[in-house]
């Protein structure tokens, strides 16, 4: 690995030279593998958590493996068991743990969130009845961010393709605001060598820019009292400790300490001026990449009356959205739909028409669906999709199998053994015995849902999504998966 100068200069200035010469060694190193489970799934459907042992200090549901697996053949991560997710960014766990009252539902914004490790993490942490808008500004990106957060199935999450500005006039909207911005990107030199290419001391400066440009935009969407998770991927003290002290003077806010033990080896605040709560993760003291997280708490406006932290009345169930199009179901269809949630909390959700999609979304955050419809934000999903019109045919969406508020044995199951369960991810023709039921089947792998499939007699329709269909036509010997 060939490391520009510069870089190793401002390592220098940064680290001293020992130190720095240790971080440079580790960068030509191999990057440590993790996994986050989804605890709700795995709970459910996979109770033991089998050979995985060596846990991420600072997250609870984190694991190293010893090497990296297949992921794309294991049919456990299709089906949303897991998220391979680098092992420092878990760190947002400790946050909110420390300064989420887990019984006041929230609404939060993951601004940068694609490809979406951070929103899936942020889901399982929140209490069950918040709210989380997921956002990413790229097109592309946005797309892998639906899909990674339908996998994880939470039916309480929105995403939406917009820049930060598009969020500015959401007044005082968000209890948590979690800005993950973009950067120069040297935390990740071990993993990609296109960030080696790309970096010099100009991009630092331009990305430092474009960061404060960022947060004067959310800033405003931001409860007074509300929480500000600012990081990074990057070392330099330009895009960490300069952009979080200029949080503090310009826009107003308190710098909050984590209490966290020393043996995790975080290095905290290197300006050689001042001092205040930083956490940086640097991969010769710790077992990951590169990450700086700084939390902050917003000091203009009435202190103390913040949702986020100090209690919140509940949100009343508000209208329904504006409809896109003309509303093709009919209140039968609908109800129908609805008896496919489980009973246990159907009540909860809202089931309503949305182009020829029926949607659960949940009836607290009803205003709130609204507000984000009525300032012309750019919704790629809300809530679960459940069903979908074709023709005068209701067909059962995959977020719906995806999800958890599905009801049991609402759908005959059809259990998959690997190969077959592979093959029906690469969306190939799955042979059923001569007795199954006709209609919509659900397709299972170790008793996880996989999707859907329909019986018409003669043949089965594989009705996985076509864009996440496995192209490779390798075929491991056995599964990969770590579970």
């Amino acid at each position: 690995m060939n490391l520009p100068i510069e870089f190793i200069e401002q390592t220098n200035s940064l680290l001293g030279q020992t130190e720095a010469g240790r971080l440079i060694d580790v960068l030509r190193t191999e990057s440590p593998i993790s996994i986050r489970l989804n605890g709700k799934k795995y709970q459910e459907l996979l109770p033991s958590v089998g050979q995985l042992s060596e846990q991420v200090p600072w997250c609870a549901s984190g694991y190293y493996l010893d090497k990296r697996p297949a992921f794309t053949f294991d049919p456990l991560w299709h089906a949303g068991l897991y998220y391979v997710q680098e092992a420092s960014s878990m760190f947002l766990e400790q946050v909110l743990c420390q300064y989420i009252d887990k019984s006041i539902p929230l609404c939060v914004l993951d601004l940068c969130a694609s490809p979406g490790g951070k929103s899936t993490h942020l889901r399982s942490l929140l209490p069950d009845d918040s709210l989380l808008i997921s956002n990413e500004i790229v097109r592309t990106r946005a797309q892998i961010l639906a899909e990674n957060m339908t996998r994880w199935g939470h039916t309480s999450v929105v995403v939406t393709n917009n820049s930060p500005a598009d969020f500015t006039p959401l007044e005082a909207c968000f209890d948590l605001v979690l800005a993950d911005v973009p950067c120069s990107g040297e935390g990740m030199f071990r993993k990609d060598e296109v960030s080696i290419a790309e970096w010099s001391i100009a991009n630092v400066d331009t990305c430092q820019d474009r960061q404060r440009r960022i947060l004067q935009a959310i800033w405003p969407a931001l409860k007074p009292g509300g929480l500000l998770i600012y990081s990074t991927c990057t070392y330099n003290i330009k895009e960490n400790e300069e952009n979080v002290r200029w949080i503090r003077d310009e826009l107003g806010a308190d710098i909050l300490p984590l209490d966290i033990p020393s043996s995790w080896g975080i290095t905290g605040c290197l300006l050689p001026d001042e001092d205040f709560p930083v956490y940086r993760f640097l991969p010769h003291h710790t077992r990951g990449e590169g990450l700086f997280m700084a939390v902050l708490r917003k000091t203009d406006g009435e202190a103390g009356t913040t949702p986020a932290i100090l209690g919140r009345k509940k949100e009343k169930a508000g209208k329904k959205p504006a409809k896109k199009s003309v509303n093709t179901f009919s209140k039968t269809q609908l109800e129908t739909v609805r008896g496919w949630l489980s009973s246990s909390t159907s009540t909860e959700y809202e089931v309503l028409a949305w182009e020829d999609l029926a949607l659960a979304f949940p009836r607290r955050w009803m205003d709130t669906l609204n507000l984000l419809q009525s300032r012309s934000l750019h919704l790629l999903t809300a809530g679960t999709a459940i069903a979908q019109l074709k023709g005068h045919d209701l067909m059962p969406c995959h977020s719906l199998a995806m999800s958890l508020l599905m009801e049991a044995g609402v759908f005959p199951r059809v259990p998959l053994g690997y190969a077959r369960a592979i093959g029906y991810l690469r969306r190939e023709s799955i042979a059923l015995p001569g007795d199954a039921p006709r209609g919509y089947l659900l397709a299972t792998y170790r008793g996880c849902p996989l999707g859907f499939m329909k019986n018409v007699g003669n043949r089965a329709n594989n009705l996985y999504p076509q864009e996440w269909r496995i192209k490779s036509g390798y075929m491991p010997s056995e599964d990969p998966s770590p579970l």
